[in-house]
């Protein structure tokens, strides 16, 4: 009975072993934005850190509006992009992405990123880099020059909008005039690709139109598919 039972468990510690082996990736990094990558081909969401959204904007001490979240992602795709991350993984969120603390060369990349002001400590899942974070932020570094809101509550404004029908012109005018993150002005027609994603959020500048043509002669082009 004995030797049974110690069988029983040696399996199940095989069986962890194996599950805590397949959460752990290892490999060269492609970087989906600021706290994102794939590691190895799987996505890894990075532990305790949370970053601006690519389509996020943040407002310079005058005022003035401009991409932080694009930024941030450019900045972390130039010192990540096809480099060896080695990760440890903490557990798997509602997209059943694995969250994982990942290092390169060493280092631990959550703590690089929020220490040089490209992202903030989640203190909502963990508290690792909340001094990392405070002396980013008494150094003024990265985005700490800058007004930027919560990521987190600007995923849930968005969400917010997505589920809440939006507001047309009368008529037909169901043409969508969306400014990129790049600042390309960009109509999408019913039936085009990225039609029902693309979000019209007026206050920053896009429109709806009635026709191809009104939308050509107030400088936007026709979306690619």
């Amino acid at each position: 009975m004995i030797k049974i039972i110690f069988l029983f468990l040696l399996a199940v510690g095989l069986l962890t072993a194996s599950f805590v082996l397949a959460d752990a990736p290892t490999g060269a990094i492609r970087v989906i934005d600021g706290d994102t990558l794939d590691v190895g081909g799987t996505r890894v969401r990075l532990h305790g850190i949370d970053a601006p959204e690519a389509s996020q904007t943040c407002k310079t001490e005058q005022g003035r509006s401009w991409d932080c979240g694009a930024w941030v992602s450019r900045e972390v795709r130039a010192r990540y992009q096809g480099k060896v991350a080695r990760c440890t993984a903490v557990d798997r969120d509602r997209y059943d992405r694995i969250v994982a603390r990942c290092a390169v060369n060493g280092a631990d990349m959550g703590a690089a990123l929020v220490g040089d002001g490209l992202a903030f400590a989640y203190r909502r899942y963990a508290m690792d880099y909340d001094l990392v974070e405070k002396q980013a932020a008494v150094a003024g570094r990265g985005l700490w020059t800058m007004q930027v809101e919560n990521p987190a509550r600007f995923r849930q404004q968005g969400q917010s909008s997505a589920a809440a029908p939006q507001q047309q012109v009368a008529g037909d005018c169901s043409i969508k005039g969306n400014i990129s993150a790049k600042g390309e002005r960009i109509y999408h027609r019913p039936g085009q690709e990225h039609y029902d994603r693309t979000r019209i959020n007026t206050a920053q500048g896009e429109r709806w139109f009635c026709s191809a043509a009104e939308a050509e002669r107030s400088g936007w082009r026709a979306a690619r598919r």
